[in-house]
């Protein structure tokens, strides 16, 4: 029942007027280093300093998706609510959007293109039992414009933020896009026995197509909240094998270093009391055996750090202090302190409004630390297993980051539960939570 609406070959200019006249709104500035000019993987930069992605610029692609999730969040109104069946999980919806508009699309500015949806009755269920109404998901992704991430990593994806910091929009490979559609049955079961995890949250996998080709993105929960400022940033895996953030990366204002870092700057880890210390280790433990029966590997930690005590000599030293006020997100359970506390609803201690997890670092300091696996959409396939036994031809295999999938679990969760994450003694448990009470 669920066909491609239209079916033209479509055409994307994307030097087309309204292009032109966001790029200098919207695309990088002309200033940035020359560095960052090159291509990486499918993303590029134009000549007007604008990023693109597959050669169609950035201020397009967000047109595109725009009016392609307007669209298709507003059909499924339309639909009866249901229960989901098998079958959803492979249902495509597309449909085309002419330059020109028609009788059930805009005109707009931008070239061409085809949208399309994959598995919608899925992603509404989904959407729905973290509490998203659809006219939230589509103001909040389509009322305002899209912020382009600069900090994009190496991956050659493009990242967008919605405007009110709910959002990610991560464009994909085909390969990841293929694996997302094939885990959908088994997330769906996941989620229904267990809403509480560190996993990414996945609210729709769409595609626009055009010039010729795929554009494939996926829309998740933002991990770290933009309106808190992250002191320090790491990507964790549990590896040693060529874990350092590069010259480059620590160039940056806010740079994500990684596990070696971390072993030399963070030796005493991150301390935690006993309840929150245990919720965070079981919602670990629990997800990585989820990852390990679908064969998935080389996952990561994203965990960000939020210096409560730094950020209070921060506002004494600096007349101009951030003026946005933290936010508590809108979804739910899509905060740290959220997704862990699976068994800890009888604790008395105070759930910050910005979702941090409370902690302590070694020099007694009290953080808020801001956790989620990310990087799932890897499959233990050929390329892995190649690129591990290459790897151990010329370093020890046990630190390799490309392991099988159980092995590759149960270090990541030793690492985590071991070392970047610490329990504190008992005596020290009331001075740990009590800042959590002046938020």
């Amino acid at each position: 029942s669920h066909v491609s609406l239209f079916f033209f070959p479509p055409y994307f200019s994307s030097a087309s007027t309204g292009a032109r006249k966001n790029a200098s709104s919207e695309g990088p500035s002309p200033t940035m280093s020359q560095a960052m000019k090159k291509t990486i993987g499918h993303r590029g930069i134009n000549p007007t300093g604008e990023t693109t992605y597959k050669k169609t610029t950035s201020s397009a692609l967000k047109g595109a998706i725009q009016l392609g999730i307007t669209h298709t969040v507003g059909s499924l109104t339309q639909k009866p609510e249901r229960d989901v069946l098998l079958q959803d999980f492979e249902v495509v919806d597309s449909i085309f959007f002419p330059n020109e508009g028609s009788n059930l699309t805009p005109a707009h500015h931008y070239g061409d293109f085809k949208f399309k949806t994959y598995a919608p009755i899925a992603f509404r269920y989904f959407r729905e039992m973290f509490g998203i109404r659809p006219d939230d998901y589509m103001y909040s992704l389509c009322n305002e414009r899209l912020i382009e991430l600069s900090n994009s990593g190496a991956s050659g994806s493009i990242f967008y933020l919605s405007s009110d910091d709910e959002y990610i929009i991560k464009t994909v490979q085909y390969k990841e896009a293929e694996f997302l559609q094939k885990l959908l049955p088994g997330y769906f079961m996941n989620l229904n026995q267990n809403k509480r995890t560190l996993l990414p949250k996945f609210y729709g996998l769409y595609c626009v197509q055009a010039g010729g080709k795929n554009i494939r993105i996926v829309v998740m929960n933002n991990l770290l909240p933009s309106a808190v400022r992250m002191h320090v940033k790491f990507d964790l895996k549990g590896s040693t094998y060529k874990r350092r953030a590069s010259a480059k990366e620590r160039e940056k204002a806010v740079p994500t270093f990684k596990d070696l870092d971390f072993m030399q700057d963070m030796a005493d880890g991150l301390m935690l009391d006993n309840d929150m210390y245990t919720a965070v280790c079981k919602t670990i433990q629990r997800d990585c055996l989820l990852l390990q029966s679908f064969k998935i590997m080389d996952y990561s930690i994203l965990l960000g750090i939020h210096n409560l005590d730094q950020a209070c000599r921060e506002r004494d030293s600096e007349a101009a202090a951030d003026p946005r006020k933290p936010q508590g997100q809108k979804s739910l359970y899509s905060t740290a302190i959220e997704a862990i506390q699976a068994e800890t609803a009888s604790m008395v201690t105070p759930v910050p409004l910005t979702g941090g997890i409370p902690a302590r670092n070694s020099k007694g300091e009290r953080l808020l630390v801001y956790i989620g696996i990310i990087d799932i959409l890897q499959s233990y396939r050929l390329a892995k297993k190649l690129e591990h036994s290459w790897k151990a031809l010329v370093h020890d295999g046990d630190t390799v980051s490309v392991h099988r999938p159980g092995f590759y679990a149960d270090r990541f969760q030793r690492f985590m539960c071991n070392f970047v994450f610490r329990r504190v003694l008992r005596k020290h448990e009331s001075c740990l939570t009590e800042h959590c009470a002046r938020l």
